[in-house]
């Protein structure tokens, strides 16, 4: 029965790939910083007829009815139009466009660092694994100084990505400032092509599995089940209880994210999306079979849990599917929708739906609160692999013995222990 069911998802998945160069393609964006070859179209060049095409993509399918005008003059502000809608629809780019298309299927061509913006700081939330970023030493909390020896102070993410996407060389030097540094740092790194993992996993000795997803791309939901079928293969059984820990995830793909909350639930609501247009306004339900068996989840969540995450951990949260902890998550409630523009080479980026948890809450805004909150500073992916990190065949003893370390990992293991 799980066999049929990873099957049916799978064709879903393959089927959804294979149209989404001819229909509204709906995705939520890992932030990354990614680069491709290819030419760039800036906004600034674009001709009144491609502002015109926008503009009635804008009428005909932003989530809410903005009063716009109807077509628009050369000689007409266009960056005002875009300065109307959320912050997370926007024109992209050739380059942008490649790149989008890459981090849904797990690779991209950058540096390997994903930021955020915070006080109007450019802030280091991850540096990817055996990315240049990570081999470099950049770590996560460090703070954007300068790009090519450009100050950044004052600048938004939009104007940094740009800076760093846009650098006439391979190497892009950023300085960076560091808590216990007392002067600024430079690296040196050379975009390169980086392979994002997924999804990590361990195995304790107690037959309690714990599962890291870094992001939702189109790979994820092969990469769960097979992580998932590994754990249950070395401890030669079931598993008695699973960690998934969603934290310093920033979302992807919607389909893969209720492809992943359908393999551990029998039943029940996954997600609901409303918008103006009529195919914005889906339901996406369970389908029998539980990878699981029904043995106890407990999910784990902090303040950079956002989107993809978040509908998986309410997902599983409102259907008594699993216990959450951490902190409240971010609160990106809202689908875009990736619509080609002319020849299919640029596209608008969306906000065409916004998503509600299976009982019903939009999250938007205001985020998932956990079961128990318990607040920590967010642990980088390559942090929480050394604590549970297990090695095949050695009998696994780490994890009992560091958890103390990670609070989030303590709790979670006695909750599974005590099930």
């Amino acid at each position: 029965m799980l066999n049929t069911k990873i099957h049916s998802i799978s064709q879903q998945l393959q089927h959804y790939a294979i149209n989404c160069s001819i229909s509204y393609f709906l995705l939520i964006c890992i932030l990354c910083i990614s680069f491709s070859s290819a030419a760039v179209t800036s906004v600034n060049d674009l001709k009144s007829q491609q502002k015109n095409e926008i503009l009635f993509n804008i009428h005909a399918y932003y989530v809410e009815d903005l009063a716009l005008q109807q077509s628009f003059e050369t000689t007409q502000p266009f960056e005002a139009l875009l300065a109307k809608l959320d912050p997370y629809s926007k024109y992209l780019d050739e380059k942008e466009l490649e790149a989008l298309f890459s981090s849904t299927n797990g690779r991209y061509t950058g540096l390997g660092i994903e930021v955020k913006e915070q006080e109007k700081q450019i802030i280091i939330l991850n540096a990817i694994k055996n990315s240049p970023a990570a081999i470099a030493g950049v770590q996560k909390n460090d703070i954007v100084l300068a790009v090519n020896q450009q100050s950044v102070v004052n600048k938004d993410i939009n104007q940094v990505t740009s800076m760093i996407r846009n650098s006439d060389t391979a190497t892009v030097i950023l300085t960076i400032k560091r808590n216990d540094a007392i002067q600024p740092i430079d690296f040196a790194l050379t975009r390169t092509e980086i392979s994002l993992e997924s999804v990590t996993s361990s195995l304790s000795e107690f037959g309690i599995g714990y599962l890291a997803i870094n992001n939702f791309s189109n790979n994820t939901l092969h990469e769960v089940a097979r992580q998932i079928t590994k754990l249950q293969s070395n401890y030669g059984n079931s598993l008695t209880g699973l960690v998934l820990d969603l934290r310093d995830n920033p979302g992807g793909t919607l389909q893969s994210a209720v492809a992943v909350s359908d393999l551990f639930l029998q039943s029940g609501t996954i997600v609901t999306t409303r918008g103006r247009f009529y195919d914005a306004n889906q339901s996406f339900s369970a389908k029998k079979g539980d990878i699981l068996n029904g043995a106890p989840i407990v999910v784990l969540i902090n303040e950079n849990s956002a989107s993809a995450a978040e509908i998986l951990a309410a997902a599983l949260k409102d259907n008594h599917r699993a216990t959450l902890i951490g902190s409240q998550s971010f609160g990106k409630g809202s689908v875009q929708s990736l619509i080609p523009l002319g020849n299919g080479n640029t596209a608008l980026k969306l906000t065409t739906a916004k998503y509600f948890t299976p009982s019903g809450q939009s999250i938007d805004g205001i985020g998932i609160t956990p079961d128990w909150a318990i607040n920590q500073t967010a642990l980088s992916q390559i942090d929480k692999v050394v604590i549970i990190k297990n090695e095949q065949g050695n009998g696994n003893r780490m994890w009992p013995a560091l958890s103390p370390g990670d609070p989030l990992l303590l709790k979670a293991q006695q909750l599974l222990t005590m099930k």
